[in-house]
């Protein structure tokens, strides 16, 4: 009993130790305050390669996370759905919480927190200074984001012309004789610094970001106890009223949100069309009974049983059961509503089919593109060029 005491004390101290260590190259910190999830995802993945970039280290933020009835949105620390170290094996990370708590008093005074931002962000308060500010806290989710660890900022920075592509141009370069961390320990942006969607050079990132032990468990423990034995089909539906609207966009752009991950980043795959945003039932079922009998035929030992249904709005069980009746296959979903485990459920999938156009979906395919399991998108390519491009084949 005393060694296990002697080991639990030693290991604390030594957590303790690594959280204090200062580093002496600086700290970088972002609100995540751009949408959901699956922005916020692409967005950390561009933050995580900007730090390294400067050789700062990456102050992990909070999830930024919006819940019914509640007015204010709510932080979720980052180790409650990913771990940190795989992260370390890339580029120094810590905790916001350790950051305050372990860093902040010592290299981060309050009256020297100074936000970053690229140009003013103007203020809707009549109580604001006339003086030119980023006004970091200005609404939600900014004001609770950094309300959570108490920090409030005394004046601004604007790093205009700058910005975070640092695969190009010397960015890095600029950045670090700009602001180096002698003056500037701490560099904190009100945004993230990164784009959206996330740079091609930035994907392969996805790798670092592995779930926490309880997500991996629960995500295990639900493909056991709930889906059939055999191969499964992961799909991700949106269909409810805002992704409607947002769809209608879709005759007047190139690209919208994630579509870069199917379209190409320059359109180089194919442009934008309604369908690859929002396909209908009948092209869905379609598509789910082309990849049963097409897996059928080139692994009949593993045969699709089940399809486990991730979406916003509708999950169309009842559709799906009634269509795959006579092919023996039964559609499944989540009990309670958990985005986070149906997001880590569609990594595990044999087969995914995701929505070219949802940063959620693109989350799944940057998963699974770094394991080697294959990925599919609704109503990609369109289907007439996919029965153009059989009837070449048989010819």
């Amino acid at each position: 009993m005393l060694v296990l005491l002697r080991i639990i004390v030693f290991c604390t101290l030594l957590l303790y130790s690594n959280a204090s260590e200062i580093d002496v190259n600086g700290y970088l910190a972002y609100c995540p305050c751009m949408g959901r999830f699956g922005n916020q995802a692409d967005h950390f993945l561009g933050a995580l390669a900007f730090s390294k970039a400067l050789n700062r280290t990456l102050i992990l933020p909070p999830w930024v996370e919006y819940r019914k009835g509640e007015i204010r949105s709510t932080q979720v620390p980052f180790d409650t759905y990913f771990q940190v170290e795989p992260l370390q094996e890339f580029h120094r990370v810590i905790l916001m919480a350790d950051f305050m708590m372990h860093i902040a008093p010592k290299i981060w005074p309050e009256n020297k927190r100074i936000s970053f931002c690229y140009m003013e962000r103007k203020t809707l308060s009549p109580n604001k200074s006339p003086k030119p500010d980023c006004h970091a806290k200005d609404g939600n989710p900014f004001g609770p984001f950094w309300d959570t660890y108490n920090i409030s900022f005394v004046d601004s920075v604007f790093y205009s012309p700058l910005n975070f592509d640092i695969h190009h141009r010397a960015m890095a370069t600029k950045w670090q004789e700009k602001y180096p961390p002698t003056e500037w320990p701490v560099i904190p942006f009100t945004g993230a610094p990164a784009s959206f969607p996330v740079q091609a050079e930035n994907r392969d990132l996805h790798r670092y970001l592995r779930w926490s032990n309880i997500y991996e468990d629960m995500m295990r423990t639900f493909i056991k106890n709930n889906l059939p034995r055999g191969a499964f089909i992961g799909i991700h539906l949106r269909n409810g009223i805002d992704w409607v609207r947002a769809c209608e966009h879709v005759r007047d752009s190139q690209q919208l949100f994630a579509s870069p991950q199917c379209l190409g980043y320059n359109n180089e795959r194919g442009s934008l069309y309604f369908d690859l945003c929002l396909p209908s039932k009948e092209l869905i079922i379609r598509q789910i009974k082309r990849l049963i009998k097409s897996v059928k035929q080139s692994n009949p030992t593993n045969e699709i049983r089940s399809i486990f249904v991730a979406a916003d709005a509708n999950h169309m069980i009842t559709e799906l059961n009634t269509a795959l009746s006579r092919m023996n296959v039964t559609a499944h979903k989540l009990y309670n509503d958990d985005p986070h485990l149906d997001l880590a459920i569609l990594g595990m999938a044999n087969h995914f089919i995701g929505n070219c156009v949802s940063s959620f979906s693109a989350f799944v395919k940057r998963e699974r593109d770094v394991k080697g399991l294959p990925s599919y998108f609704w109503a990609y390519p369109k289907e007439k060029e996919r029965q153009h491009a059989r009837t070449h084949e048989e010819l």
